[in-house]
């Protein structure tokens, strides 16, 4: 209905889109001020108009269309133009348009492919806080494209090469063994390389050495592998357990290890196209006519690079997937990095490299401190998620002993907490991380939101009836509380849109805290189970379609929701 008043505007409003007049529409924060607004002042200079005189001549015009249009009447406010539904007609066409099983669902993405790259964690480490945000964020979009009927590869680009091997093969050498690794696991490979980089910066030959074997692991020396390889499945091992915690899988696990043998292909294609350069003994593409510094290729002793591994991985993916989009969910510390791999897929010649997005997220700090595996100054995710899970334990066993099957609603609780959290917040802001706010079960969370369907479902199953949708008495749903649910669920799939447009999960979730504020409202204000028969059928309606929105939205965020709480 939106869209069809925006469609009339723009035909009224000569050289202004409908995009921009659909740009400009918004909500009100006040009911009295209608359900959708027009401010006004952003065509005064395009119709050379002042603006209150723009929202006049529409609401004047406006008053021949509004029954066509569904609208009980407009009225023009200092440059606004508002626009006040009528509510059985927008009651019944949303009710019509949400029992449909295929709401929520324009399938844009239809017959495309999306490479997703997240997660990707460097292994010989714990999988900390940090790690964390990538992988929750890349798992929600992941979800919220195939949703919209995207064919979705889910990768996860194991940081398993590069120099860092090198110097944990010294550590290993110099102050470990293989039975404390065996014994230790990630703890003693974290151990060690802390350790190494104290060292390093008292013996700087320790540097050399690792230089040394890294370049032995890419002369395929069976010792350097060997040793590389083993401490590759203890992460893997460590790092299975974090996914399953989450519910996240992944098609691919090719990391940078996979795509160094591509490597020389790479360099002889950019010798052809004479894009390489000799700079201090090392490989470089020269971008300094795109302000950026030089794309590394090959180090002065012949390695691989981090540029030179991506963007092998590209062509690679391209391909083997031929992607419509390939997205990489990194660090916004990384931008340089991408731009200048994107840039130089450009100048190899290639058309897509428009198609390549990076979608950077904040740092997580500590008390104000970079997390850094480095100094040891770290969180980890396995902690941060299992604490959750015991801490919504103990508040299922204070306010609902009696609850079945505790344990695993505790899970669903405490990972959804964690999950929430961290994509309710815009993924470009920082975030400095703090127990309190991750686990806290009140406001605007994770468990708030889990409680309303848990609530919702609970209605449903006093009612024990098959929901009637053939027999609704709209009019019931024009009351206040009943009408503002009905408009918080039919932003459903614009929700949906915005998320995918701005690689923005935190959409969702701050669809999902309306949503649910909206239910709450409702439920407390509106009798349901003891109304009147017409009455009660309409709102075990609503109770219907709120409850299922709610679980729809709720995994589109990599989050489950417990039946009871």
């Amino acid at each position: 209905m939106k869209d069809e008043i925006c469609k009339w505007i723009a035909k009224s409003l000569v050289n202004i889109s409908e995009q921009e007049v659909t740009k400009f529409m918004e909500v009100p924060p006040e009911e009295k001020m209608g359900d959708f607004a027009l401010p006004c002042f952003s065509f005064a200079k395009v119709l050379h108009k002042n603006p209150v005189k723009i929202a006049e001549e529409l609401n004047s015009a406006m008053i021949e269309v509004q029954e066509a249009l569904g609208i009980e009447k407009s009225e023009a406010v200092n440059g606004y133009l508002n626009i006040f539904m009528n509510r059985e007609k927008y009651v019944k066409h949303w009710i019509d348009k949400m029992r449909k099983p295929d709401f929520g669902l324009e399938k844009t993405g239809a017959g495309k492919t999306i490479c997703m790259d997240y997660s990707s964690p460097n292994i010989a480490k714990y999988f900390h806080v940090g790690h964390l945000r990538t992988t929750v964020i890349g798992n929600s979009l992941y979800r919220i494209y195939e949703k919209l009927g995207f064919h979705v590869v889910r990768i996860n680009h194991l940081g398993d090469w590069g120099t860092q091997f090198g110097k944990l093969i010294v550590a290993y050498k110099k102050w470990s063994d293989e039975e404390t690794v065996k014994e230790k696991g990630i703890e003693e490979l974290l151990r060690i390389y802390v350790k190494f980089n104290t060292e390093a910066e008292k013996e700087p030959e320790l540097m050399t050495q690792a230089r040394s074997w890294f370049v032995k692991m890419e002369q395929n020396d069976e010792e350097a592998l060997g040793i590389w390889n083993w401490f590759k499945e203890i992460s893997l091992k460590e790092y299975s357990r974090v996914y399953n915690l989450l519910g996240i899988t992944f098609d691919s696990y090719a990391g940078e290890s996979f795509y160094r043998d591509k490597v020389p292909a790479l360099v002889e294609e950019l010798k052809s196209k004479g894009l390489l350069k000799k700079s201090q003994g090392a490989d470089i593409i020269d971008l300094s006519e795109y302000d950026m510094p030089p794309c590394l290729i090959t180090k002065s002793d012949g390695s691989s690079i981090y540029h030179s591994r991506d963007i092998a991985a590209v062509l690679y993916r391209k391909e083997t997937y031929d992607f419509n989009q390939c997205v990489y969910v990194t660090g916004l510390e990384q931008s340089l990095h991408f731009k200048q791999v994107f840039k130089a897929i450009e100048v190899m010649g290639y058309q897509w490299a428009d198609n390549l997005i990076h979608v950077p997220y904040g740092l997580v700090s500590l008390k104000g401190e970079k997390l850094s595996t480095r100094n040891g100054n770290i969180v980890y995710a396995e902690d941060i998620l299992n604490e959750a899970i015991e801490r919504a334990l103990h508040a299922i066993q204070d306010k609902n002993p009696d609850l079945r099957n505790k344990e695993e609603t505790a899970k669903i609780v405490g990972v959804g907490a964690v999950v929430f959290h961290d994509l309710f917040n815009q993924r470009i802001k920082n975030v400095d991380f703090s127990w309190d706010a991750v686990l806290s079960f009140d406001g605007t969370t994770g468990p708030y939101v889990q409680y309303t369907y848990a609530r919702a479902k609970s209605i449903m199953r006093k009612n024990n009836k098959k929901v009637d949708y053939e027999n609704i008495d709209f009019h019931v749903l024009t009351e206040d509380m009943g009408y503002a649910l009905i408009k918080a669920l039919s932003g459903y799939e614009e929700a949906i849109e915005k998320a995918a447009e701005r690689y923005e999960p935190s959409v969702i979730a701050r669809y999902l805290v309306t949503v649910a504020a909206a239910f709450n409202k409702f439920y407390h204000e509106c009798p349901i189970l003891h109304a009147e028969e017409n009455i009660k059928r309409a709102r075990i309606i609503l109770t219907d379609l709120a409850q299922n929105v709610i679980l729809d939205a709720c995994g589109l965020l990599g989050m489950s929701c417990p039946e009871e709480m």
